[in-house]
């Protein structure tokens, strides 16, 4: 799964890594510890072009009569994400992609003692989810939503975790978004063994106010 992540990439990168146009909220950047609920960069498409959006970590469906009134929904599972009725409209409607520099997982020995790591691209490169996003709310108090696609582990880092997130290819990110029409189903894989590479990192990471770069290096 994901459920903490870190990006140092500016916002004017983004715009022009993705050919996306920006709006005037967007979070500051860098971001060491984003935490769900927080507001994110996000890449949708409406159909005519790329936007880089501000929206909030944490999908609320529909039919939630306040932002708080369930489950937070921070990650979709592939295999579900199709039928669940929170996201069924959204895996086929309303997909997004996600830029960050890396996240945050935890491994769990015998005894339950859980050890942090960053993942992140062997290759430099910014690490793309593929996501599912929705409006919520009325006229007056509309808000956009997201959640992060997951997939089973590939056997690299099944030792961490047995979920990971949906990553993207540049490739892949106009057939995500829709741009190539239908069945972005196929994208919804395993991240092959050779894509990503993980370090221990501080238990400062277990602190949902940490901050601060000292948090993405290896000890």
């Amino acid at each position: 799964m994901c459920g903490r992540f870190a990006i140092t990439i500016p916002s004017d990168a983004m715009s022009q890594l993705f050919d996306a146009q920006p709006v005037n909220n967007l979070p500051d950047v860098p971001n060491f510890n984003i935490c769900p609920t927080n507001f994110i960069h996000v890449i949708t498409y409406n159909g005519i072009g790329r936007k880089l959006e501000s929206l909030r970590w944490g999908f609320v469906p529909n039919w939630y009569q306040e932002v708080n009134a369930g489950p937070l929904l921070i990650n979709a599972r592939s295999e579900t994400v199709a039928q669940k009725p929170a996201f069924a409209n959204a895996s086929r409607e309303r997909r997004c992609l996600i830029p960050c520099s890396g996240f945050y997982e935890w491994s769990k020995d015998l005894e339950g003692n859980k050890t942090p790591w960053f993942v992140t691209r062997n290759d430099g490169m910014p690490l793309i989810f593929g996501g599912v996003w929705q409006e919520w709310g009325d006229a007056s108090d509309k808000i956009k939503t997201c959640a992060i696609v997951t997939t089973e582990s590939n056997s690299k880092l099944s030792k961490i975790h047995r979920r990971l997130p949906l990553v993207l290819e540049k490739s892949d990110w106009d057939f995500w978004l829709g741009e190539k029409g239908h069945g972005a189903s196929v994208l919804m894989r395993p991240t092959a063994n050779d894509t990503l590479g993980a370090y221990k990192v501080s238990k400062n990471i277990n602190l949902s106010r940490s901050s601060g770069p000292d948090l993405m290096a290896p000890v």
